[in-house]
Order: C-alpha cells, then structure tokens, then sequence
C-alpha cells in the first residue's frame, strides 16, 4: 500500500470556463449565476461570468464543456482503521475508491474497527493521536481525511481532552460505541471537548458493533454532541417518537446515512423541512460496515433525498458540503466562494437515463456521471471508475 505524499496545492493558475450549473454548496444561495471559476495556488480566486473576472496570466484552461460544477462532497461518517484497508470487510482501496464517488473529505466518527482496539485511556489517546498523524499524512489520491476521533471510555478527565487537543486531535468518536453509554457522563465529557475545540457525534439507535448499546432519545438529548450521529439508524433506528423528540427538542446537526434506515431518513428529512430547518441537515455513510463498503454512499444519499424527500436536488447537495464544513469548522472548503479550496466535482446527467437535465435526473432518482474531481486545485482524477457516463465531461484544453 503506497501512500501519496501530496500534501500541498496546486501552484499557478487555472480557469474553469463554460461551466453549464454551478451548485455552491451554500443552502442560503444553493445555485450560482456564474460559469467560470478562477483558481490560484489550490484556492478559488473569483468565481463569476466569463468576461466578468480576471483571466490574464492563466497557465491551465478547463474547459467544463456545459457540466455541472459543485463542492467536492464530504462523507461525515467513515470508520477508518490503517491506511487504505478496512477490517471490517478485509478490503484494500476503499478510500480512493469514495474519491471516485465525488468525495474529497471524509470525517472520522471513531476509529472503532482497529483490531484490537484499546480500552484504556492512555491507549484511546494513543490510538487517536496516531489516527490523526497518520492520516494527516496519507492521503490516497489526494482525499482530505480527517482523523483520530478517540472513543469515549469510563475514567476521562479534562486533563485528557486538553491533551488530545494540544496533540492535534480534533473530533471525538460517537458517543456510545465505548463504555461511556449514560447522558450525564457523555454531557460532561463532551463540554470539556467541546471547550478545547473538537466537534463530537452520538451514536443514535440500537447497539452496532460489540461493546456498543442503545442510545435513545433521552441519552442523545442530554449528551448534546454536535451531531446526531446516524439519526435513522447506524444500522437500526429508533421509533419515531423518538426520533420526532431529537429533532424538535434539540439544536444540533442531524446526521442521515447510506447505511441506516431508508424510510427514517425521509420522516427525519420531512420533519426537518416542516420546521425550515434543513440547515441543520448532513450526510454520512457510516461506512465501512457490515453492510460494506460503499463508494457512492454520499452520491445515492443524495439521490434518495432528493428523488423521495421533496427536496430540490440542488438543496440536498449542500447537505453533504456546506452543511457539514459549517457544523465541522472546516472553514476552507464546502462552498465554492472566494478563498475556500478550490475541492471541485465535475458532474452531468448520466447518459442514457431520465429527465432533461442534471437536476431531473437526481430528482428521479438516477445516478450522475462524474467526468473530474479536483483537490486544491490539482486534477486527481478524470472519468469516476465507479460512476456511470456523464453526457458531458470536461477537458483541459490548456497548460
């Protein structure tokens, strides 16, 4: 297993003209009047209409040749073990193969299927800051990872967050995969994450993996972690009175997965659309799992929202970009504006299939085809391996 060792953006300059939609990421404003993105050293330097922005001194020209244009995705819910292998499915290559599935971030929720993962605190300090330098490191295909999200277990003190936050370690793994299971134990380790800056998940339904349990309503409410990890299930969801409480008596991000509940997923996206709330909405995969290792997790997700949910396509892709950098503190990417990583996927209408455009198309439940994924402004790949033909892909016509 080789690692890719770029870790820095793509230097120069590169317009992106003819861009036929631009989805922004931004659920305030999710579709942009504009057709040309200008990208300098791996950031976005102006986004607007041909004519409209400063394309002297250009040293690439992407032609997007009328494809649809959006935030690289970010997958909210992987479960990573060591470099590019998942035990859980004993299975090599499965994060560049979710790179081929438009994701350019994926987000840690716990690093709960290492073999023989530590129970003790100094060994879940140790896991999680290794996870983090390693992966901070690693990057197969150029994919942004996020991880060391340390598993909550009886006996934390502050003193331990403090240390993981001084070691780089940013996010805590889901609330109830370890042996911390009560509301008033995880509400008070998650404040003191919370106080040194790391963003946190709680598991939500029946118990998962060995060692996990039940994690209800009441558990969830009380915990108060950043995210409600799985809300339709990680694999298997809570009633939906329960489920109806989560969302109405609390604040925070409401996680929908590939791998959970189906028709919970659409009573939590229903619940949040009848109290505009959309906002508070994010994907993940929760993967990989017992249900596999899943590619196109995000891109079905949104499919599945967008085609049963009665949400406009365009909306449900700023589930799985903007929302998520939003709740993440990932202040640098999610949104295509000024100043954020130029983590672009360029995107059609599957060819052969429903509907008169791209958005149609997603509404009705088909896949889009994937003709190049960007990363700080460095093409990483051209045509998905995983996705099915776009109608149009775009071509570098200049360099």
């Amino acid at each position: 297993m080789s690692s890719d060792p770029q870790a820095n953006p793509a230097a120069g300059k590169t317009v992106i003209r003819n861009i036929g939609l631009m989805l922004s990421g931004d659920i305030a404003r999710p579709i942009l009047d504009a057709d040309t993105i200008v990208v300098v050293d791996g950031r976005i330097a102006a986004v607007g209409k041909q004519g409209g922005v400063e394309t002297s001194g250009t040293a690439k020209v992407i032609d997007a040749q009328g494809c649809v244009v959006a935030p690289g995705l970010i997958d909210n819910h992987v479960h990573p073990a060591a470099g590019d292998w998942t035990p859980r499915q004993n299975q090599l290559g499965w994060i560049d193969s979710t790179l081929h599935g438009g994701v350019t971030t994926i987000v840690s929720a716990g690093e709960a299927h290492y073999p023989g993962r530590p129970r003790d605190i100094v060994g879940v300090k140790a896991l999680g800051i290794a996870a983090q330098r390693s992966f901070s490191n690693f990057r197969p295909g150029g994919m942004k990872i996020l991880a060391g999200a340390p598993v909550l277990e009886p006996g934390m003190t502050e003193n331990d967050f403090r240390e993981l936050a001084e070691a780089g370690v940013t996010l805590i793994g889901e609330v109830g995969l370890g042996g911390v299971k009560d509301g008033p134990t995880g509400r008070q380790m998650i404040a003191w994450a919370r106080k040194y800056g790391m963003t946190s998940m709680t598991h939500t339904g029946g118990p998962s993996i060995p060692g996990s349990g039940r994690i209800g309503a009441e558990v969830v409410l009380e915990v108060d972690a950043d995210v409600v990890a799985h809300i339709n299930g990680g694999p298997t969801a809570l009633p939906d009175d329960e489920i109806r409480r989560i969302c109405e008596e609390g604040t925070r991000a409401l996680e929908i997965v590939h791998n959970g509940n189906l028709r919970t997923g659409l009573f939590v996206l229903g619940i949040a659309k009848e109290r505009n709330e959309l906002d508070r909405v994010i994907l993940g995969t929760d993967g990989p799992a017992g249900s596999g290792v899943q590619p196109l997790g995000i891109l079905r997700t949104i499919c599945h929202l967008a085609s049963l949910g009665g949400v406009p396509t365009e909306v449900v892709f700023c589930f799985a970009t903007g929302n998520t950098a939003r709740v993440r503190k990932l202040a640098d990417r999610g949104i295509i504006e000024a100043g954020r990583a130029a983590d672009l996927v360029f995107m059609d209408q599957a060819a052969g299939g429903l509907g008169k455009d791209f958005l149609e198309s997603l509404a009705l439940g088909n896949l889009p085809g994937i003709g190049m994924i960007m990363i700080d402004g460095e093409v990483r790949t051209a045509r998905s391996r995983n996705t099915p033909p776009a109608i149009r892909v775009p071509e570098v016509v200049a360099a």
